[in-house]
């Protein structure tokens, strides 16, 4: 979790008094029949993350009634209980407010229905077009940064309990931005490198192809907000690598989030796919919600395993395995961002992902002098190599992808240290090269 700007004590300390003198309001005028005047909305903005989206967004006053409802039970767990207690001593429920209990948390929290009767009270027609503001126009709900919670069939929908996707949570409350974690509801982890431009070393028009991803990442907010193409243009970039295991798919990716600035998130098929009906799909519409409204890439690595070919239907197995690829079809295509599929081998997709892609790029093997520039790459600098080692020789003679080559040198290293050698021996290059051919079972 990193520090992005100063904690928004005082624009959430002011929107939550609002709501909470809202909220007695409605309780003097609802339950207990008084005539009372209703709360006056100021706020004094700050530097805060929270003041800046109110401002970047121009949330409207049910919008700011939700964001603080929503963040009641984060801030002050008793709040809500509190409030309702002073004006039901006795206790007992009070259906209009709405509200359920959390499995963990002892306090009421908030749901649509509390929502509703803070901004309109009893007010029929006021409460048919805020519910129509919130689930149609509401910027919070609309980006996925308030949901209701599902409820059983044919119970009221605003029963649902008011979420606030955890992230959003995290910098309206701290100013920090928080990382999701990998878990049974969010499948994949953040991958990184250290790696420069520079070590990824592929024939020129492979690095032309990526460059048009670069490109687009760069430059589809111009395409499509200043120059008019929303709506024209189907959303989303999508791209698939295919190729040898080893060959730059991964790093690729890595690097593509790097310079332009977003989180990668590689997706664990293992977690997502299910030998149950319906939960892989119900799995991937998860982890599509989540990443709606964030700037992320989507890398599925080996994705034939999901996203293969359809097969004819010969039972109801093949009838439901052809369901969820149909799924991740219309999901992929109307997703916003970018989303990598890599796989070995291009053969293994379905034709009607492909048809989609925007960009198919083949990861060849490398050639001689691809192979001579990743050995002197990885290859430690403060460890030279004995005269008799020919990194030429040795490009021309094996045939090594990257990460090959990257697992030879450091066996070559450890053997090195380990024998108190001061340079690096033709031997213990091959020797870590042997590894590598039985490893993938070929033949020196």
């Amino acid at each position: 979790m990193s520090k992005l700007t100063p904690m928004p004590t005082q624009v959430l300390t002011q929107l939550i008094d609002f709501v909470t003198n809202m909220l007695r309001f409605r309780l003097i005028t609802e339950v207990r029949k008084e005539t009372a005047s209703p709360p006056v909305l100021e706020l004094s903005m700050d530097q805060s993350a929270l003041a800046n989206f109110i401002l970047e967004h121009q949330l409207s006053e049910v919008d700011l009634m939700a964001l603080a409802l929503t963040l009641f039970p984060h801030i002050n767990p008793g709040l809500l209980n509190t409030e309702l207690g002073a004006f039901f001593p006795k206790g007992g429920d009070f259906p209009d407010f709405g509200g359920v209990k959390g499995k963990n948390h002892q306090g009421v929290l908030p749901t649509g229905e509390s929502l509703l009767f803070i901004t309109t009270g009893s007010h029929l027609e006021a409460r048919l077009q805020v519910t129509d503001y919130l689930l149609s126009h509401s910027v919070l709900f609309s980006m996925g940064i308030i949901d209701l919670e599902s409820v059983p069939q044919g119970e009221p929908l605003m029963s649902g309990r008011l979420i606030m996707d955890e992230e959003y949570t995290a910098l309206f409350t701290t100013g920090a931005i928080l990382k999701p974690r990998m878990s049974a509801n969010f499948p994949a982890d953040i991958i990184q490198t250290n790696l420069e431009w520079a070590d990824l070393i592929l024939q020129d028009k492979v690095m032309d192809e990526i460059q048009e991803i670069h490109t687009w990442l760069k430059y589809n907010d111009v395409l499509m907000e200043e120059w008019g193409l929303k709506g024209k243009v189907k959303p989303g970039y999508r791209v698939m690598f295919y190729g040898p295991p080893g060959t730059g798919k991964t790093l690729t990716a890595s690097l593509l989030g790097k310079y332009t600035g977003r989180d990668v998130y590689r997706i664990d098929l293992s977690m997502v796919v299910s030998k149950y009906i319906g939960e892989t799909e119900k799995n991937l519409s998860k982890l599509f919600d989540k990443a709606k409204n964030k700037d992320w890439i989507l890398f599925f690595d080996e994705a034939d395993s999901v996203f293969g070919k359809r097969t004819s239907v010969r039972d109801a197995h093949d009838k439901y395995a052809n369901q969820e690829v149909s799924y991740l079809l219309q999901r992929i295509e109307t997703h916003p961002g970018l989303v990598i599929l890599a796989s070995n081998l291009k053969n293994n997709m379905d034709m009607a992902f492909t048809r989609r892609f925007q960009t198919i790029i083949e990861f060849q093997s490398p050639g001689v002098e691809e192979r001579i520039l990743l050995w002197k790459n990885n290859l430690p600098k403060e460890l030279p190599l004995e005269e008799d080692v020919s990194l030429r020789e040795l490009s021309r003679t094996y045939d090594l992808t990257g990460a090959n080559i990257v697992n030879v040198v450091q066996y070559a290293c450890l053997k090195t240290a380990e024998a108190g050698k001061k340079k690096m021996s033709a031997q213990f290059l091959v020797d870590g090269i042997k590894k590598e051919y039985i490893k993938e079972g070929k033949m020196m």
